[in-house]
């Protein structure tokens, strides 16, 4: 039995799970319902203030997408994450032993865990992307173009890849289902904070949005918002360098670590060795487990 077949059951017993998945996104959700509710309505009046000459569509538009761009992020882990509860529903019901004595090698129990739970977290995630779109386009506002949609893609994989790899790991040292409901309330409700996503960087203190930058989890934010604000920002801003760099600052469109800027480049490359890092300790992990 190969990895993608032990895969392909994993898939099946998550989807099968309709309230597993739905809390999967609790996260995304509960960051509409407080955009929706009043910090959507703040982000509006402060940017009011900044650009005079924004028409309030223009500054919506620009809010809703970097809304978006927020969840699609925290969307890439949770997912992905919540696609690991097989893996402790079958280390505590003891079906690792069954596994062991079936025709199937270690390393494809071991790869069948990670891949399920990097494709739950891409489909999902292009998902919360589709529906995003539409949003934007039944509000009349411009969509990406197909540009931005193949860097979002780009980038959503990449960060799929490496938070599966990072779930995959933690999960080793869970042995029951109701510490992995625990990890997951945990994990859901720190993670908007730590990519900002609830709150602008620049409302925040400079240690703190330091400590932020250096995460994994604000990087890959960085990048989603990109193509997720570029048409939006352009407009805010008018074609202003300076207006555009502030905007981008405040927002964490572009982010730094004291005097050090955060290139694309290498929050890519610190996303690709997570994912490397994480994926070979997972597996000396799952190796130990599965025994």
């Amino acid at each position: 039995m190969s990895a993608w077949i032990l895969a392909r059951r994993n898939l099946r017993i998550f989807f099968r799970d309709r309230a597993g998945v739905f809390f999967s996104l609790l996260s995304a959700l509960i960051l509409i319902g407080l955009y929706a509710l009043f910090l959507g309505g703040l982000q509006v009046d402060n940017l009011a203030e900044r650009f005079t000459n924004a028409s309030t569509a223009e500054i919506q538009a620009f809010v809703d997408a970097w809304v978006f761009a927020g969840i699609t992020m925290i969307t890439t882990l949770t997912t992905g994450l919540a696609a690991l509860s097989v893996f402790v529903e079958d280390s505590a019901s003891g079906r690792f032993k069954d596994f062991l004595v079936s025709p199937m090698r270690r390393a494809s129990i071991i790869f069948g865990y990670m891949i399920s739970s990097f494709v739950v977290a891409v489909i999902m995630t292009a998902v919360v992307v589709a529906v995003s779109q539409l949003y934007t386009l039944l509000r009349g506002d411009e969509p990406m173009t197909p540009q931005s949609l193949l860097l979002t893609t780009a980038y959503v994989i990449v960060a799929a890849a490496a938070f599966s790899a990072v779930s995959g790991f933690v999960v080793t040292f869970l042995t029951s289902n109701s510490a992995f409901a625990a990890l997951s309330t945990i994990v859901g409700t720190i993670i908007g904070f730590l990519a900002g996503a609830y709150i602008p960087a620049g409302t925040l203190p400079v240690a703190v949005v330091n400590v932020m930058n250096a995460l994994p989890f604000a990087q890959a934010a960085m990048l989603l918002r990109q193509p997720f604000t570029h048409e939006a920002a352009q407009a805010l801003t008018n074609g202003n360098a300076t207006a555009d760099a502030t905007l981008n600052e405040f927002y964490g469109i572009a982010i730094s670590v004291g005097d050090l800027e955060v290139s694309n480049g290498f929050a890519i490359a610190e996303l690709a060795v997570l994912f490397v890092v994480f994926a070979v300790l997972s597996a000396l992990r799952l190796a130990k487990r599965i025994r």
